[in-house]
């Protein structure tokens, strides 16, 4: 971890329970022995704050006209973000409303703008082209991802492969690293999810 914020956003998370480790099915199938669940940011708003500002260096470099939050658990990232960069952003519709303007995209754009795709979290990527093919179906250019924490488990290659690039603050390697040597979690769980890491990968 490069910057000082990390390893403290790396505790934090811990103590927060943003990260538990165990026995957990993920929504790609996996089972894993560590769980990454952010939507608890919203409990901390100081916290939310700082996970903000892990994303800002990544954006900085970026060209883009807005963000474009995956639903839900980036939508609160996102709006933190946007307060912290002072960037519009917009975010696809897990289902299309039925009434009123029957919107599939909340939030103001213009066909042929350029969006980065904002996410918590890169797991397989599946989640992620979901979303993409909605926002290019509107006219809309994608070609970057910034999420907090790569889990490492093929996100960045698949993307990779579509032509996107994977932009991450911090890797699950990096916060195992981190956690083994500042004594927090217990040896058993960074091991396994270390194995779990390496199938994974395979």
């Amino acid at each position: 971890m490069s910057a000082p914020l990390l390893p403290q956003l790396a505790d934090r998370l811990l103590s927060a329970g943003c990260v538990r480790f165990g026995d957990f099915s993920l929504k790609s199938g996996l089972k894993s022995p560590i769980y990454l669940d952010l939507r608890r940011l919203i409990a901390y708003p100081d916290l939310l704050a700082q996970v903000a500002q892990a994303y800002l260096p990544l954006l900085k470099p970026l060209r883009f006209d807005r963000l474009a939050a995956l639903p839900y658990a980036a939508i609160p990232i996102t709006t933190a973000i946007s307060l912290a960069g002072n960037y519009p952003f917009i975010y696809p519709r897990k289902e299309a409303k039925t009434y009123g303007t029957r919107a599939e995209i909340e939030g103001d754009y213009t066909a042929g703008e350029t969006v980065v795709v904002i996410d918590d979290l890169a797991t397989t990527g599946g989640s992620k082209f979901e979303a993409i093919e909605k926002l290019t179906s509107a006219g809309l250019v994608v070609r970057d991802v910034v999420v907090l924490i790569d889990r490492q488990s093929g996100a960045r290659e698949a993307l990779a492969q579509a032509g996107y690039t994977l932009h991450a603050a911090l890797t699950i390697t990096q916060l195992l690293d981190h956690w083994e040597q500042s004594g927090q979690v217990a040896h058993e769980y960074l091991a396994a999810t270390r194995r779990f890491l390496a199938q994974s990968t395979k």
